[in-house]
């Protein structure tokens, strides 16, 4: 018998509809029910493609004796994390207070009026070798929620309090100090043979890349740049990147990147597909360009909507099995390429008879000479479609706004940066999809969108990546209603989520049912958080427009920024990303045309995104409306033929001069 569930639309509450566990969705009548007949409230919350949510949901979920437990004493949530991250930031910290540690499935009890009392992650269905299981859990819990009310409302009271935002440490500027202390505890943890920072399991984290190649431009500083190298060179030949369809995995489960965990989501592989632009950049190798653009091309295959919009991500587990849908046998290889080229490719990926997963084979280059298929290989292709007719990966098919505003910047960075543009067509129409769908009638935005409905109220996230994906269609496409959209955006964070008082934005909005929590996140984990986002945002924006208001908007939040991550900058990588914009000399060109953009200009487009030069393109069509988004424009005029170029650094303005070539000149010496 199908429970509450059903009627919901996430892919994840879907995945619980036939549980015997009388599941609601988070809703007020949960709460009101929990209240009247004095239950604790049980909330799990999780995801589609989380490996070990299924694990939980098998052992107990699914289990009648725990839904027999859990029917009978407690009223139970379940949550995906996606939809709702603000409910799930809230509650995730206390777990964090509680345990120390944090992850999914979270595993939540609490009062009816939304207090947590008990936190943890996941716990096997019975108790073993000296781990609490579910089951005992619960039914301790209901004997002391019986005979000791008091002590647990009293716990949940001091927890509640101990999770409230806080402001730590005194204003600070930003400084160069800050930026120099990140790189040097990135330098502490970096793993000098295989690359990323601490021990597995290991994640991509692409921030952190991206700020250590950033370093590298403005200080000059070699190991910063072989650290990002070293990293991304290994991930690239690691199990953790799929060799045969493109695309990474979440993280490694060893040194290596050998044995990933095998969720791949949308996330990651945008901000992987801008980390490996940025490396192709700078190093001119032709295979980071090679790896971006499989990447791309695995995100427009595998996870987009035929209206435009990504999907969230696949599942590590294929007909129940995690992994199997990615690892190989010899025999395998072999019955599908030929005995000759198939013994090729198990030489050249690692494919051998004693495997190196369960008896299989992750397809691998690591310590492998001899040159990788090209992926528009023939036989390649044979082992993806033999791969897609052997096993079938979940796919979460549901659109999140912040997700897909880093897909748009990765997409149309790679449309510009490998002058391909079916990237930023495809960045174009993701953008497009999000302004007709996840934009109510009065322009706020959704979370997401799924089975044809938009829901779930606009988070800082949403705005901020949004906003900042905008500015980056405007600086590829000079397009002024990009800039209009993204100032619009900027606004709305300034006016629904901004903590007048101790600085920085909060999560969610002033205009939303508030939890018993307002979060404010700084830290850069999996992704870059919404206040390190807004920093950039209003950095760009003081950049292009000039005015005092984005100016301002940029300092403070910088100031803000600062003053939190003083003690543990690396914390924040992100947010030093658009700090070092501010520290150091950055310019700003304004090309002044009667007709449209320039050729000269759209061919030299990737040379002035490496060096994130500002521009603005003013044209006798679009005069009138830059003069609103930048006034400052309004004072240049329109020459009568051929275009002008100006350019400024540090407050300075050079002679305008009417070639490119000359422009160059001074760009570059």
């Amino acid at each position: 018998m199908r429970n509450r569930l059903s009627f919901e639309k996430s892919p994840y509450l879907l995945q619980h509809k036939e549980n015997p566990v009388d599941w609601y969705p988070w809703c007020e009548e949960a709460f009101e029910k929990a209240a009247l007949e004095g239950k604790p409230v049980f909330l799990s919350i999780g995801y589609s493609t989380c490996h070990w949510c299924h694990v939980m949901a098998h052992e107990s979920f699914e289990d009648e004796e725990v839904a027999a437990i859990l029917n009978r004493g407690y009223v139970s949530i379940k949550l995906d994390r996606e939809e709702r991250p603000d409910i799930d930031a809230v509650y995730m910290s206390a777990c964090q207070a509680m345990t120390g540690s944090g992850g999914w499935p979270l595993t939540i009890i609490m009062t009816p009026g939304q207090k947590p009392f008990f936190a943890g992650t996941y716990f096997p269905k019975k108790s073993c070798y000296g781990n609490p299981g579910l089951v005992d859990i619960l039914n301790e819990i209901l004997r002391l929620w019986h005979y000791h009310k008091d002590v647990l409302i009293q716990n949940s009271e001091q927890l509640t309090a101990a999770i409230q935002p806080k402001q730590t440490g005194k204003i600070t500027s930003p400084q160069k100090e800050l930026l120099k202390k990140a790189y040097r505890f990135l330098q502490k943890q970096f793993d000098p043979k295989w690359g990323g920072f601490g021990h597995a399991p290991k994640f991509p984290s692409p921030h952190n890349l991206l700020f250590l190649m950033q370093y590298w431009q403005k200080e000059a500083q070699p190991l910063a740049l072989s650290m990002a190298e070293t990293t991304l060179q290994a991930m690239a030949n690691g199990g953790i990147h799929d060799q045969i369809g493109g695309g990474f995995s979440r993280y490694s489960t060893d040194n290596m990147w050998l044995i990933p965990h095998f969720e791949k989501m949308l996330y990651d592989n945008a901000l992987l597909i801008w980390s490996y632009l940025k490396a192709y950049q700078i190093t001119g190798t032709p295979n980071y360009s090679s790896i971006a653009s499989r990447t791309a091309d695995y995100i427009l295959r595998e996870l987009t909507d035929e209206q435009g919009g990504f999907y969230c991500g696949q599942d590590a587990d294929s007909d129940g099995t995690e992994g199997s849908y990615y690892a190989f046998t010899p025999m395998e290889i072999c019955s599908i390429l030929g005995e000759l080229d198939g013994t090729i490719f198990c030489r050249q990926y690692g494919i051998s008879e004693t495997g190196n997963f369960e008896g299989n084979s992750i397809p691998n280059r690591i310590g492998l000479t001899g040159h990788e298929w090209s992926h528009k290989d023939q036989w390649l292709k044979k082992l993806y479609d033999y791969r897609l007719k052997r096993a079938t990966l979940h796919k979460d098919r549901k659109i999140l706004l912040s997700w897909n505003s880093w897909a748009i910047i990765a997409l149309a960075k790679a449309g510009a940066i490998l002058e391909n543009n079916h990237y930023l067509d495809a960045a174009k129409k993701a953008q497009h999809f999000i302004q007709r769908v996840l934009t109510d009638k009065h322009q706020r935005l959704y979370v997401r969108f799924c089975d044809g409905e938009a829901a779930c109220m606009g988070n800082l996230e949403d705005y901020a990546v949004y906003a900042l994906a905008l500015l980056e269609l405007y600086e590829i496409t000079f397009q002024t209603e990009y800039l209009a959209e993204a100032i619009l955006r900027a606004e709305q964070i300034l006016r629904f989520f901004k903590d007048p008082e101790a600085g920085g934005y909060y999560m969610n909005s002033s205009d939303a049912k508030q939890l018993i929590s307002r979060p404010k996140e700084l830290y850069d984990g999996a992704l870059p958080s919404g206040n390190s986002v807004t920093a950039m945002v209003f950095q760009k924006l003081s950049f292009l427009t000039g005015a005092h208001k984005w100016q301002k908007a940029a300092r403070e939040q910088l100031e803000y920024c600062a003053s939190q991550i003083y003690d543990a900058p690396s914390s924040s990588t992100f947010a030093l990303l658009a700090m070092a914009n501010a520290l150091y000399p950055h310019k700003e060109l304004l090309c002044v045309c009667r007709e449209g953009v320039p050729e000269d200009l759209k061919s030299n487009q990737a040379l002035m995104l490496y060096h994130e030069i500002s521009i603005l393109v003013k044209t006798a069509e679009n005069a009138a409306n830059l003069a609103e988004l930048a006034p400052f424009t309004a004072a240049y005029p329109i020459p009568s033929k051929g275009c002008l170029y100006y350019l400024c650094e540090q407050n300075a303005c050079k002679p305008p001069v009417n070639k490119i070539s000359q422009l160059l000149h001074i760009i570059l010496n």
